[in-house]
């Protein structure tokens, strides 16, 4: 009979958005758990129709964490599978004591089983991975060294990358643009493959793509943020579970990582900078015609016209928009300092 202490079914609620569907799950009695609380390491794994890799992956995942002589958890998180992976994880809970399962009803996504599986960790150090074999459990004593050296967060990087050039180079350019913007100097953002201190996880809010830009949110919040070359294998087993449309999404996501970082208490000096550029674009244009205009050349029927007063109003709108912003923030409190403290206990 299965132990239902460490499986656990996420229900979306109606009708929220997506992105918002998750249940709270009820809290784990630890007096019932099989694992202890004591836990030194956490492994989260977020899966979507993965079922012939799991076997394996458990497999080299569990002799690698019990040669490394640490306490450990392996919770998996399935997003809404339907494939036989719902039933080879209960394969896996029924003979490993250390696994735990969390089950949305749906696809919801990355970010949100990545969230789930943050929220119910109980390692002092959390390691993330994907579950189609293309991750190398035998590298996570490289993580854990690396956070002992002062990091926070450890990103892998895929430096030998075994996938198709209609991923790779879009991975390039996805890579290079991210580094530009957030000014986080890493080779490879998106990787699966992670290690993080518990206060980082803690720290983070994820939802719809996110899960892309953990790097740069955890960098922006003072943590340390390293990198070190991974080993990555072809996949073996089913497809990838990411079409062309992750690019678009990616783009949008990235302008909203760039403003939460930068602009969340002073979303002033992102509306302002643009107002500012368009009211004097609109002034300069309306300038050169007042310049014709007293030269004797008419200026009434002169698109430029037009546009410059559009320009000035839009630029004043921009302010204002940016004002109005620092009113809420400064009212509400929404900038919530604390993800800035350092916790000594931890």
């Amino acid at each position: 009979m299965r132990d239902i202490s460490r499986t656990e079914v996420l229900e979306p609620r109606e009708p929220l958005e997506e992105d918002l569907a998750l249940e709270p799950a009820p809290a784990i009695d630890l007096r019932q758990a099989s694992v202890s609380a004591a836990v030194d390491l956490s492994v989260v794994i977020p899966l979507y129709n993965e079922w012939e890799s799991l076997e394996e992956l458990h497999s080299r995942l569990a002799a690698t964490l019990q040669e490394m002589g640490r306490t450990y958890e392996i919770l998996f998180v399935d997003d809404g599978s339907i494939d036989q992976s719902p039933e080879k994880l209960q394969e896996l809970v029924a003979r490993d004591p250390r696994v735990r399962v969390y089950t949305f009803r749906r696809n919801l996504g990355k970010a949100a089983a990545l969230s789930v599986g943050f929220e119910r960790a109980r390692g002092a150090s959390i390691v993330t991975m994907d579950a189609d074999l293309q991750d190398e459990p035998a590298e996570i004593p490289r993580f854990l060294a690396k956070l002992d050296e002062g990091y926070d967060l450890v990103s892998g990087w895929k430096k030998k990358r075994l996938d198709p050039v209609g991923k790779t180079l879009p991975s390039r350019l996805f890579n290079w643009t991210t580094r530009k913007m957030t000014g986080l100097s890493l080779h490879d953002f998106n990787c699966g493959f992670k290690a993080y201190r518990r206060p980082v996880v803690r720290r983070l809010n994820l939802y719809g793509e996110l899960h892309r830009y953990i790097p740069a949110l955890a960098y922006w919040k003072g943590f340390r943020v390293g990198e070190i070359a991974v080993e990555h294998h072809p996949r073996i087993h089913g497809k990838s579970k990411y079409g062309w449309e992750r690019f678009v999404r990616g783009m949008f996501d990235l302008i909203t990582v760039v403003f939460l970082t930068r602009y969340t208490r002073k979303p002033l000096h992102f509306f302002g900078s643009a107002g500012l550029l368009l009211f004097l674009g609109g002034l300069a244009t309306g300038a050169y015609l007042t310049y014709l205009h007293f030269q004797g050349v008419p200026i009434h029927d002169r698109p430029l016209l037009v546009l410059a007063v559009l320009l000035m109003i839009l630029g004043a709108q921009f302010v204002s928009t940016g004002l109005i912003a620092e009113l809420i923030v400064s009212q509400r409190g929404f900038v919530n300092y604390d993800d800035y403290l350092v916790d000594e206990t931890e």
